[in-house]
């Protein structure tokens, strides 16, 4: 029963499970389809690996995602992350949970020891206030009961942002960005992220992961552009 008045972040219906932050006609809107299990990227089946992994193979083993970056999806995500719309974080959060949940059902998805948020250079921590794969991250952890680690991996240079960069100019600016410093050994890790464009970041955490022998790495992200 929702006797604090909750209403819909996205039609200001009223809400009726207040926690649940979009109501059950906005969610539906959310066009949800298999993807394959690597790369993410939408196909007609889950599968383990398709044409695009052959093409562009990730570095990371596992991926989850709620849907393909679209509205009302993408909207959503946009508000939360550069519209300081940080209260968001709980409502998007379940939905990747969910994600999770049904991945561990319908693929056998096995959970990791440890939950780490792609992480920000200090400057643009600061000017944005808040690291919004953190704010994901922490509600994760809670619900999953798995230890959140947002100190061993460390964004230890500035780059320009990558939305308008090319795949080869997006692997430039992230060269030397990332570095891992564990402070414990780790086997199976999951990355969180809000979107998954070409990979490129989370191809660079990896390669810095893999370093340490993580043996699984998993990338949990609200969208796959």
């Amino acid at each position: 029963m929702n006797v604090f008045g909750f209403r819909c972040f996205h039609c200001d219906k009223s809400l009726a499970v207040g926690i649940h932050g979009f109501c059950s006609i906005c969610q539906k809107q959310m066009k949800k389809q298999p993807y394959c299990t690597h790369c993410g990227m939408s196909s007609l089946a889950y599968r383990d690996y398709c044409g695009y992994c052959l093409k562009n193979e990730p570095k990371w083993q596992k991926l989850v995602r709620v849907g393909e970056y679209k509205p009302p999806l993408s909207h959503w995500i946009h508000r939360f992350k550069f519209q300081q719309q940080y209260w968001l974080d709980q409502a998007l959060a379940r939905q990747l949970l969910l994600a999770i949940k049904q991945a561990q059902r319908e693929q056998g998805l096995r959970l990791p020891e440890v939950i780490m948020p792609v992480p920000l250079f200090w400057q643009r921590y600061w000017q944005r206030g808040f690291n919004q794969s953190e704010l994901l991250s922490r509600w994760l952890a809670k619900w999953l009961n798995i230890p959140l680690d947002n100190q061993s991996l460390i964004r230890q240079r500035k780059t320009i942002s990558q939305r308008d960069l090319s795949a080869v100019q997006r692997r430039k600016n992230l060269k030397r960005a990332f570095s891992y410093q564990p402070i414990r050994e780790y086997k199976r890790v999951a990355i969180v992220d809000d979107v998954l464009t070409t990979g490129s970041t989370l191809n660079a955490i990896c390669t810095e992961l893999l370093k340490w022998n993580v043996e699984e790495i998993q990338v949990w992200v609200l969208a796959r552009a």
